[in-house]
């Protein structure tokens, strides 16, 4: 049986609290194995197999925001991705794959860690995409920061778009042949978007025949890989109530409808369009576990992720859909006004290593 892959670890900003929460996440399975004997596999620390594709002198100052329990926990330096497969508990693995000027200060928008953030990314991407780790977590990046770094990275607005970016150029594809998807995720809602980091005006402007229905082909084919069936997918409409057959806007009955219609035809199970003011309530699992819809198609970024980040950011997952590798990240950002102060929580991170290890699974 081959030796499982390991799962990279970027650490995202160093102004914010990306290095802090991954620390935090190897110290809490380091501080968990002193009390509690894990026998089960789905218990096992959720660090496992898992190390940080940063700079080892990063992590090892943030050890010093985790008071005298950050004793407990050691940073290791590895050369190979498959050294991590082997580190005890209580040592936290980092590869150094790009260098970070000493003393940037937290909580600062600064060029260097924007090109750090960049830097680290894109190596693990790569090694993803040669199938030199299982997955890739990206803990928040600072969007200006990213921009001030300029070329390449001015770019792209965020980490999706320069996964796709380098995916399709691995593919030796146009960017247009490697459509990819945001989904939020925790554990009682999920919701694909049909755009993301475009201005509001263009969001509506992409809301085409072409693009909704893309965005249901690539739901369908990641939820099914996720879920070992085919999802049901809850389609919100794009205006009020829907349209109101018409009353308020056409797009539902001259868009949505029909690319919803070509989707069924396929076999896929979409269903409405429902008013963008009650389907989200819809698909939330119940105490009982049960749901209307497995997820939620929304016509745009904040009209599909202010419902899950509403219900709270600790168990929140950002996944990109539609890449030829498995990318989680949490769905918060860098929280610059408390870097640095030893406050972050990271158990959105944990819920997105959590994800990345299901996705592999599967």
């Amino acid at each position: 049986m081959p030796h499982p892959q390991a799962i990279a670890i970027t650490p995202g900003d160093p102004c914010g609290i990306g290095p802090e929460i991954i620390a935090r996440a190897y110290l809490n399975d380091a501080l968990s194995s002193d009390s509690v004997f894990v026998s089960d596999a789905a218990c096992a620390p959720v660090t496992r197999n898992c190390f940080v594709a940063g700079d080892v002198g990063l992590m090892q100052s943030v050890l010093r925001l985790m008071g005298p329990a950050g004793e407990r926990l050691q940073v290791e330096r590895i050369h190979s991705p498959a050294e991590a497969l082997d580190v005890p508990l209580g040592v936290m693995p980092v590869m150094q794959v790009a260098n970070l000027p000493a003393d940037l200060p937290y909580g600062v928008i600064h060029a260097a860690a924007g090109r750090f953030a960049g830097d680290c990314v894109i190596w693990a991407t790569q090694a993803a995409l040669q199938k030199d780790i299982a997955a890739l977590v990206t803990a928040p990046l600072h969007k200006e920061a990213l921009s001030a770094a300029g070329a390449p990275y001015n770019a792209f607005p965020g980490h999706t778009e320069l996964l796709q970016s380098h995916a399709a150029l691995h593919a030796g594809v146009p960017l247009s042949q490697m459509p990819v998807r945001m989904m939020l995720a925790n554990d009682e809602l999920r919701t694909v978007l049909v755009s993301i980091h475009v201005s509001l005006r263009q969001a509506l402007a992409a809301v085409t025949h072409d693009n909704v229905l893309e965005s249901l082909r690539i739901t369908h084919q990641s939820l099914s890989l996720l879920l070992g069936r085919a999802p049901k997918i809850g389609v919100a409409g794009l205006n009020p109530h829907a349209g109101e057959g018409g009353l308020f806007g056409l797009e539902e009955i001259d868009i949505i409808q029909p690319a919803m219609a070509q989707a069924q035809a396929e076999g896929i199970q979409a269903l409405g369009p429902y008013a963008p003011d009650t389907v989200f309530m819809r698909a939330r699992k119940k105490s009982d576990g049960s749901a209307e819809f497995d997820v939620v198609l929304a016509m745009y970024h904040d009209q599909g992720l202010i419902p899950v980040k509403y219900m709270g950011l600790e168990q929140g997952v950002n996944v990109t859909l539609g890449l030829p590798l498995v990318r989680t990240s949490p769905d918060h950002g860098t929280a610059f006004d408390i870097a640095g102060q030893g406050l972050a929580d990271p158990s959105s991170l944990v819920a997105a290593i959590r994800m990345a290890h299901q996705l592999i699974a599967g």
